[in-house]
Parts: structure tokens; C-alpha cells; sequence
């Protein structure tokens, strides 16, 4: 049996390289927004109006339910938090 090793958990989890990249960016913003909403001491439910969503919605992104999120609206609510992203592309390693 032969077994396959990985750089990383998102390189076994895409399908491809472009997806494992979509899942590490995805993953990343939403580490930003869970910071940002238990720094902030809101409830989930007060996290889900600063926001614009709903408080399922926050259930689903602090239990890091990462295939239920598109880069697009993460950095909108990212924005709704009046938090910036800062792109920074680089060659593969």
C-alpha cells in the first residue's frame, strides 16, 4: 500500500492546488473574523447585525465550517466589521 503525504492539510483537502489555495485563504479570513468577534466580547447574535447576517450564519463560521463560505462574502463582512484586507500574492513554494 502506498501511502500520499501532503505540504499541508489544504493541499489534502483541495482537489487541486487552486482549491487548496481557495480553502488556506478562506480558512485565514475566517480565523480574522472569529478573532475579531471574541475580541470584541460580542454574543453571536450581536456579531450577526454589526456584520449583516445571521446568527446561524456566526454559529457556522466559529465552528470553522469552512466549505460554507465564499472568499467574496467573508471579506464583506470582514468590511461590515471595518476591517481591511491586505493582499499579498508570492511565488509557490
Amino acid at each position: 500500500m502506498t501511502t500520499k503525504q501532503y505540504k499541508s492539510v489544504w493541499e489534502a483537502l483541495g482537489e487541486d492546488p487552486a482549491t487548496a489555495e481557495n480553502l488556506k485563504i478562506r480558512a485565514a479570513l475566517m480565523r480574522k473574523l472569529v478573532g475579531y468577534i471574541t475580541a470584541s466580547g460580542m454574543t453571536q447574535s450581536e456579531a450577526a447585525k454589526r456584520l449583516g447576517v445571521t446568527q446561524p450564519r456566526i454559529s457556522d463560521l466559529t465552528r470553522g465550517k469552512v466549505d460554507l463560505f465564499s472568499i467574496d462574502s467573508l471579506v464583506n463582512m470582514l468590511g461590515a466589521a471595518g476591517l481591511h484586507v491586505d493582499i499579498r500574492v508570492k511565488r509557490a513554494s
